[in-house]
């Protein structure tokens, strides 16, 4: 079996002020080119049974905003946490201040607010994106013995979960495990995992990007799962912070692999 190799795998968006001006900026720049290398932390692939169409998007790990390049006063003030969902041909970054709505402006000023989804074409902001899943082979683990054997052994450990929405998607999230529980006693295992990218489908969603949001993932079993999912939360009447307090539960098909590097690379 062949799966992602996240900690080798990488999303570069570059950015040329002097050629595309970006639209979603908080701040001037202080230099007028930049090419943001970012980690993958989940890819996703939804295919539709009705159209045929399938696409991939992948989920950049979290930063910070910040004054690229300066000698000082690096963050961005206020400071939001960042990250973005790439397909090759759309993007959707997610910013989260200390609190929803907190009117930063982009810049330019006229192009308006900064706000905590923006969605939008790659061929409208950025120079150009490129998106690197690195394959990996990997042996499907079969039972909670050889799950929690890998486990103990500290093997590289990738998950995936499949489930259908609607009758007509197919949704297949694939993701690293960074946290297992594994009890060797009674042979239980749970993942507790993520983020990950966890898509919020209509029965007919024009844009696919629009529908992701950021989940963990927790399953000790093959064919259910359980998310919890960061969406704006109230803390009274006027004010809400994302955070992760939904939760989703589902039958899925998930399959853990098991991944060892070559010695020799």
């Amino acid at each position: 079996m062949i799966v992602p190799d996240f900690a080798r795998s990488f999303l570069t968006f570059r950015l040329d002020w002097n050629l595309k001006p970006s639209l979603t900026s908080s701040h001037k720049p202080p230099f007028t080119l930049n090419n943001a290398r970012i980690q993958i932390e989940s890819s996703c692939k939804i295919s539709d049974r009705v159209s045929g169409e399938a696409r991939t998007f992948v989920l950049g790990a979290s930063c910070k905003t910040e004054f690229v390049g300066v000698d000082r006063d690096m963050w961005t003030t206020p400071n939001a946490d960042f990250c973005i969902i790439l397909s090759a041909e759309s993007f959707l970054i997610l910013k989260s201040w200390d609190r929803n709505n907190k009117g930063v402006m982009r810049y330019p000023a006229s192009l308006g607010e900064q706000p905590e989804r923006q969605s939008g074409l790659v061929s409208d902001t950025y120079e150009r994106v490129n998106i690197h899943l690195r394959p990996l082979e990997a042996q499907r683990l079969e039972s909670a013995q050889e799950i929690i054997q890998a486990t103990l052994a500290d093997d590289l450990l990738v998950g995936r979960c499949a489930f259908t929405l609607h009758d007509r998607y197919d949704i297949e999230i694939d993701f690293p495990i960074k946290t297992m529980n594994a009890n060797e006693r009674e042979w239980i295992y749970q993942t507790d995992t993520g983020p990950i990218l966890f898509p919020d489908l209509s029965a007919d969603c024009p844009n696919w990007i629009d529908s992701f949001h950021l989940a963990y993932v927790a399953f000790n079993r093959a064919d259910w799962a359980e998310f919890i999912v960061q969406v704006p939360t109230p803390l009274s009447a006027h004010i809400s912070v994302n955070h992760y307090s939904r939760t989703a539960q589902m039958k899925t098909r998930n399959t853990i692999f098991q991944a060892r590097y070559d010695q020799s690379e």
